[in-house]
């Protein structure tokens, strides 16, 4: 394939005598075309086309309640404060020309691969959207969209309209992540020089940058989509639609965001894990150079995968998580609210959006709870920056406790069971503590002040044998107490609901399962700080390469070093909480997709016997599809690996001058190595997670018919569902933690323990730190987006399986 110009070329002049001395290595900035045309425009113009822009959303958002009006002016004002965050990081200085050099090489080889793979997977977007709108246009109604007077032809345009939003929006929404990272990554290398706590600040108030205009995104887009929809539509009105069956049109844009950040979770992984192996092995095992030394062929790759893996790819990942859980409850409060007969049913179908414009809200505090001493001048006892970070959390919790209970007051409190409220406030609490053990737990199995890693460590002094069984053996126990603690919150806030006094018309209690979604929603309440804490990582990590790249002195290097550690550990936990607020979600979507089913079907559809065999059949296939994908994932990335380390051995041999600083290393050919290989390789994996479900539903649908069991397909594709969710989520807490426990367990004996640097110890702990790259940063963060692609897909395509 045929890279860009900026990838290509990523030459960085001739290498100078003085290592410190980096020629200038920018090249035109990307910028995507949409910011393009806005910056292309004149100013007065652009403003008075913004107000235009608001004033618009605010007539719909009247029209439609005053909740979504809520919504959209806690969004903008939460807007107006990231636009404040960017400012105060970018008018921190970029330190001295070196490491402003360096960092525009980052710049130039991330912007260049996320133009050239989110090029390639908006095409991959395009044939699906048509696909989409040729399957609708021959699927069957449900009766409300029969009632309403919704077509066929008008459900087409809907959905993918709404799939291409979804994937616009998560498209953004991981360019943001990259966008400031880049930018970021060079002030937080020049604050380290004065002191570890503005370095810290620089970094968080960076991360929560691109995290509130992540998590705004996500709702504000919803929001969107619900209330154009709702005029539209003449939603409510006589022989119109139903606002609890209004919900349901907006599956396509959760379906738009898994599939761009499977994709950009998939491309990102590779290229940073091949680039960060390649790397490693041959810098620091063949060579004895440092992590991030200038001599390494392959740094400039492994500090631009740090932004498009852990950044942009994150940033997607946390978009599709918020969009998925918001669509999923709002579908079953609905539902419930339907059931129920509540009258105004708004606040039940609306309360996520609410939940999640005060996550905005209370995470901002706690963003800017974090703050550096007065005078950087003045020496003062480096702090631990994971003790600074957790106050920070601490605050949001206290904070996401007392918005709960008052959004849950204000919108789910209804004249037919008085205090369900109460319940439902419970039950977000349920989900909140689930959130902070969950931190707690990944915690204590990643940093290397707790006992697991540091028995890993100890491992690594008898050989690099002992530190894979170890780390593996690690990562296998890891699993058991997330699952309890899932296991025990689930049930929790299904009792909560069930308690809650609603019933339905026959006397039945109806409230189980929207108290499971509202313990997600609890769960996620504090998603914009946990995604700060995540963004803070590949930060700190790209400003320690740049420190090191500069030859900073030592004392810089060590504050880096704290931070990117403590960044492991942050990067670690929020994947943790990823794949648990993932569980519950894919929970709900689970519920939502046999609601959906029953809807097309005409007839109910409450349970799945995995005693009739190709149910089974579909559960197994469901299992062997997460180790398939974890397979071909963790292969693409050794294969891409492959080629850096030939690369990289192949320059040294040649060029034998690098070591000594005389000649140049060829950064741009790892970097365009690596860019090719993890495009080319991300679309096998991506592909199976796509067509599996649906051909899968498909064929059973066909054997269903013939054999008399009209909804054999339906149940297959739900049995596959079920299985890939629980066998998804121990693998997924499998590798992150034993890639995450490796990764620590070096930096513990970097620090100075078992030897230290370039021991026996240390190079066996960077053994299975090489094991675990694309364990963590690869495979584990793709699995947990594939469950819940897999849900929304299913969703999506339920019409072909019946």
């Amino acid at each position: 394939m045929m890279m860009d110009d900026d990838m290509e070329n990523g030459s960085l002049g001739p290498f100078q005598d003085r290592p410190r001395t980096f020629p200038n290595m920018r090249s035109k900035s990307y910028v995507p075309l949409i910011f393009r045309v806005l910056m292309g425009i004149n100013a007065r113009v652009l403003f008075v086309l913004f107000l235009l822009g608001f004033g618009v959303i605010f007539y719909i958002g009247t029209s439609t309640s005053p909740i979504i009006v809520f919504v959209f002016s806690v969004c903008i004002i939460t807007f107006v404060f990231a636009m404040y965050l960017s400012k105060w990081v970018l008018a921190n200085d970029e330190g001295p020309p070196e490491m402003a050099q360096i960092s525009d090489a980052i710049r130039d080889g991330a912007e260049g691969f996320f133009r050239t793979q989110y090029g390639t997977i908006s095409k991959m977007a395009c044939l699906l959207a048509l696909l989409i709108f040729s399957i609708y246009l021959f699927r069957s109604t449900t009766p409300q969209q029969e009632s309403s007077g919704i077509g066929r032809a008008t459900s087409a345009y809907i959905t993918v309209a709404a799939f291409l939003l979804g994937a616009l929006c998560s498209g953004m929404a991981g360019y943001v992540g990259m966008w400031v990272s880049v930018r970021a990554n060079v002030r937080v290398s020049s604050a380290a020089r004065r002191s570890a706590r503005e370095a810290l600040q620089v970094a968080v108030r960076a991360g929560g940058f691109s995290a509130i205009v992540v998590v705004g995104m996500a709702v504000i887009g919803i929001a969107i989509l619900y209330s154009t929809f709702y005029v539209w539509l003449g939603v409510d009105s006589p022989g119109s639609m139903k606002v609890t069956d209004l919900p349901l049109l907006l599956v396509g844009y959760g379906f738009g965001a898994s599939f761009v950040a499977l994709f950009a979770q998939l491309g990102g992984g590779i290229y940073t894990k091949a680039a960060d192996v390649g790397a490693d092995l041959v810098g620091k095992l063949e060579q004895g150079i440092p992590e991030d030394d200038p001599r390494n062929p392959a740094v400039i790759a492994d500090l631009v995968g740090d932004n498009v893996g852990d950044c942009a790819a994150r940033g997607a990942d946390l978009f599709e998580s918020i969009a998925a859980e918001i669509i999923s409850a709002m579908i079953l409060g609905g539902t419930m609210a339907q059931r129920c007969k509540i009258e105004d049913p708004s606040g039940f179908i609306l309360f996520p959006l609410v939940v999640h414009s005060f996550d905005l809200v209370i995470s901002s505090v706690g963003i800017l709870s974090i703050r550096s001493t007065r005078d950087s001048s003045v020496k003062v006892p480096m702090e631990d920056p994971m003790a600074i970070l957790q106050k920070g959390y601490s605050v949001t919790i206290v904070l996401a406790v007392l918005t709960f209970g008052v959004s849950t007051r204000w919108l789910l409190y209804t004249e037919q069971a008085p205090s369900a409220w109460l319940n439902f406030a419970l039950c977000g609490l349920v989900g909140i503590i689930t959130a902070y053990v969950f931190v707690w737990i990944t915690k204590y199995y990643t940093d290397y002040k707790h006992e697991p890693v540091r028995t890993l460590a100890l491992a690594s002094s008898t050989g690099h044998g002992t530190n894979i069984i170890a780390g593996v053996s690690l990562g296998l126990e890891s699993t058991a107490l997330p699952v309890l603690v899932i296991s025990v919150s689930i049930v929790s806030a299904y009792w909560l609901g069930q308690t809650s006094g609603l019933v339905d018309e026959t006397g039945n209690p109806t409230g189980g399962l929207f108290g499971t979604a509202v313990a997600t929603m609890g769960m996620l309440s504090t998603a914009a700080y946990v995604l700060t804490m995540d963004m803070f990582g590949p930060i700190a990590d790209n400003a320690g390469g740049i420190v090191e790249m500069s030859q900073q002195p030592e004392s810089v290097r060590e504050i880096t070093d704290v931070l990117d550690a403590v960044g492991n550990t942050t990067k670690a936990t929020t994947k943790g909480f990823a794949i648990g607020s993932a569980a519950l979600a894919s929970f709900l979507l689970f519920s939502a997709y046999m609601d959906e089913v029953a809807a097309f079907a005409h007839e109910p559809f409450k349970q799945v016997d995995i005693a009739v065999p190709e149910v089974f059949i579909g559960g197994l296939l469901g299992s062997m599809l997460i180790f398939l994908f974890s397979a071909w994932a963790c292969s693409a990335v050794g294969r891409t690996a492959q080629e850096v380390v030939k690369e990289v051995r192949r320059q040294f041999i040649e060029r034998p001058g690098i070591m000594e600083y005389k000649v140049k290393p060829d950064y741009g050919r790892c970097v365009a190595i690596v860019a090719s290989a993890s495009l080319r390789e991300m679309i096998k994996p991506g592909a199976l997670a796509i067509i599996s479900p649906i051909v899968l539903g498909f064929l059973f649908r066909i054997l269903g018919y013939y054999s008399g069991h009209p909804l054999l397909g339906a149940k297959v594709v739900a049995a596959m569902l079920m299985f890939a969710t629980v066998s998804g989520i121990l693998m997924a807490l499998f590798l992150n933690t034993a890639g995450g426990a490796w990764d620590n367990a070096k930096k513990f004996i970097e620090t100075g323990a078992l030897g230290g640097k370039g021991s026996d110890t240390h190079k066996a702990a960077v053994t299975g730190d090489t094991v675990g790259d694309p364990f963590k940063d690869t495979a584990g963060p793709s699995i947990h987006v594939l469950i819940k692609m897999l849900a929304t897909i299913t969703l999506v395509m339920a019409p072909i399986f019946l």
